[in-house]
């Protein structure tokens, strides 16, 4: 929901509480004007701004139109992130938008270990910087099902707003340098969307569930579809006969190396590659990698562009997802085109887009469209996924930037003549023969995004806010399944945002006159609108939630402007004591007779153990867990309404 709906939200609740004013007012006689003056200064104050707006984003730039042909809805901005802000970091707690991770990747035949502290803001930018470094960790053998130790000899970033910050249809734009040099292979920068319901990287959470985009009831995948169309009863908190998962998006994957001609396309490296990423896939008569499909084989109804040179990527059509027992194997696709880069895009920034629009409530309709410097690229419509019966997503999609590095990407393939390509480390002469030419000379490398912005479209109702909206819920399940999105050690998969507490010496440390102050204790206390344990990001949080199960009040995370929190503060000091008023009025004017009450039957009390709690009880961020504990849910009877 956009910025300037937040306002209209607040005028209905100013008129329903000014109706009951109105029926009370008359009984509270002297305290009615305090309730007045309150009730005026709540109602009159400026709608706040959209409070996941980076205040650093040019106001010229908060509302744009579409390039789809076609559209001509208004799109507001509903989250921006400029990095203009010098020194940020992402670890764990630090940040209320993105999250950068710390452990190893699973994934993708991955060479690096992903750290925390290789994503961090300097001269108006994000970093996400790669570098050679060792990384011992544990790591578990999927044949012999045990852990052993293990060396990654790269050291990269990831930063996601996993579970803080997520969207439904709209416009997103990154403005990006890509790492390292295009004529030289090996490093993997991305930008793109999952959905809330798999962690990237965290392959327990995306078993089962990644790239599903599927509604159907279908004996086939009900193996392997975790959350599947066909249950009747879908607990926490999911929807009956509804299928969901993780799709993906991919803005941009970025293939640089030797600009040598490959197989049956006319586009040479470096390339950019957009794709759609769904489930369940087609089965049989698969193209072969590397080959065209055959006709009337693949999805139909595919855009490319004559006038960007895009073109159909054969090199990448999906995978299969191997499991055990063999009824859960499915089949993913990858619906991705090609565009040509040159030089330019690894020395300045340039603009990627994606335009998403979700589907109506039947599954049918709605598109995907990127387009790079707004020229448009590829297309993927609703009705190209008919093969499937798979949809355009409509789950709630997270923010990912990246760079990885992968011996499937960019590195000799096949594996040259009397190499054994069983290893891929700098300076080890046995593992020369397997690396791209220039490898080890292309670290460290930064992957730079000047900022990160996402439109959405003024009075659509299929462009939603929130990780866990109504419609597709979210936090239940993960708060059911938390292990799933943490690693080993961990009580929860994301800590609590801190607001300030980091050690200073001037006001300077602690993000400046406008963010923050150096107390007398040394330590940064933030202004309001502040967070961060230096004060240097600003608080992004929903104005207006769609979230089916959010806690009411969230201390650590909730920001309210001054003047907001004022009038609020009056005008229940100004309840509060009419209601002691009227209470007291009353009270003297009534007597009572004393009613005997025996040790058991209708009237008898209870005691009751508050020591007991449940995750219900908890707020979704708090995945503190217990062993052997369930999720349990009970129905909680009156005894006087029970014959004896």
């Amino acid at each position: 929901m956009s910025c300037n709906n937040h306002f209209k939200h607040r005028r209905k609740w100013c008129e329903h509480v000014a109706k009951c004013f109105t029926r009370w007012r008359f009984r509270w006689h002297r305290s009615s004007t305090v309730l007045s003056l309150a009730l005026l200064l709540v109602c009159q104050c400026k709608p706040s701004r959209c409070d996941w707006v980076d205040p650093d984003t040019p106001q010229n730039m908060r509302s744009v139109r579409a390039l789809t042909k076609g559209d001509h809805r208004q799109y507001e901005l509903v989250f921006s992130d400029e990095f203009e802000q010098d020194g940020r970091t992402f670890h764990d707690g630090n940040d209320p938008r993105w999250t950068a991770i710390n452990k190893n990747d699973y994934t993708n035949a991955a060479l690096h270990f992903y750290s925390d502290s290789n994503a961090y803001t300097n001269s108006g930018v994000l970093n996400i910087t790669s570098e050679l470094k060792d990384n011992a960790y544990k790591a578990f053998d999927e044949k012999l099902k045990k852990n052993y130790a293990d060396k990654k000899h790269v050291q990269s970033g990831m930063v996601q707003s996993w579970n803080k910050f997520c969207f439904t249809g709209g416009i997103v734009e990154f403005r990006a340098k890509l790492p390292g040099k295009a004529s030289t292979g090996g490093l993997w920068p991305a930008l793109w969307l999952l959905g809330n319901l798999a962690r990237a990287t965290y392959v327990g959470s995306s078993n089962f569930m990644w790239p599903f985009s599927y509604n159907q009831c279908d004996k086939r995948t009900r193996n392997s579809q975790e959350i599947d169309a066909c249950a009747q009863v879908n607990h926490y908190g999911l929807a009956s006969f509804q299928g969901r998962g993780a799709p993906e998006i991919d803005i941009i994957e970025a293939m640089q190396g030797d600009a040598s001609e490959l197989p049956n396309t006319f586009i040479k490296r470096p390339y950019q590659s957009t794709s759609l990423q769904v489930a369940p896939g087609i089965e049989n008569d698969r193209p072969v990698l590397g080959h065209r499909p055959h006709n009337n084989s693949w999805y139909k109804h595919l855009e490319y562009s004559n006038a960007t040179g895009s073109d159909l990527n054969p090199f990448f059509y999906g995978v299969t997802l191997f499991h055990k027992p063999k009824s859960r194997i499915y089949q993913s696709d990858a619906l991705s085109a090609n565009l040509q880069l040159n030089q330019s895009f690894y020395d300045n920034h340039h603009l990627y887009r994606v335009e998403w629009e979700p589907p109506m409530d039947d599954g049918t309709g709605g598109y995907i469209k990127w387009f790079t410097d707004d020229r448009f690229v590829f297309a993927v419509y609703g009705e190209s996924l008919k093969i499937t019966k798979t949809e355009i997503p409509s789950e709630p999609m997270y923010l990912i930037m990246n760079t990885a590095v992968s011996h499937t990407w960019g590195f000799p393939m096949p594996c040259p003549d009397n190499c054994a390509c069983d290893c891929y480390e700098c300076g080890n002469p046995q593992c020369m023969c397997a690396l791209p030419t220039g490898y080890c000379d292309n670290y460290p490398a930064g992957f730079e995004i000047d900022y990160v912005r996402v439109y959405q479209a003024v009075n659509e109702s299929k462009h939603i806010l929130g990780c866990s909206p109504e419609a597709r819920p979210t936090a239940l399940f993960i708060e059911g399944h938390a292990k799933r999105y943490m690693e080993d050690g961990q009580s929860r998969p994301l800590q609590g945002i801190r607001r300030g507490g980091v050690v200073c010496v001037r006001n300077e440390d602690c993000g400046g006159p406008e963010r923050g102050v150096c107390s007398d204790s040394k330590v940064c206390q933030c202004f309001d609108g502040w967070t961060g344990p230096s004060c240097l990001a600003h608080a992004g949080f929903y104005d207006v939630d769609t979230s089916a199960h959010i806690p009411i009040f969230q201390l650590s995370s909730m920001v309210m402007p001054k003047g907001l929190a004022t009038a609020v503060g009056i005008l229940i000091l100004g309840l509060i004591f009419c209601m002691a008023q009227t209470v007291r009025s009353k009270s003297s004017n009534l007597r009572y007779n004393k009613v005997e009450m025996s040790s058991g039957g209708y009237g008898s009390t209870q005691p009751t153990n508050t020591s007991l709690r449940t995750y219900q009880d908890a707020h979704p961020e708090q995945y503190d867990l217990q062993n052997n504990k369930k999720v349990l849910t009970y129905c909680v009877i009156d005894g006087r309404l029970v014959d004896a």
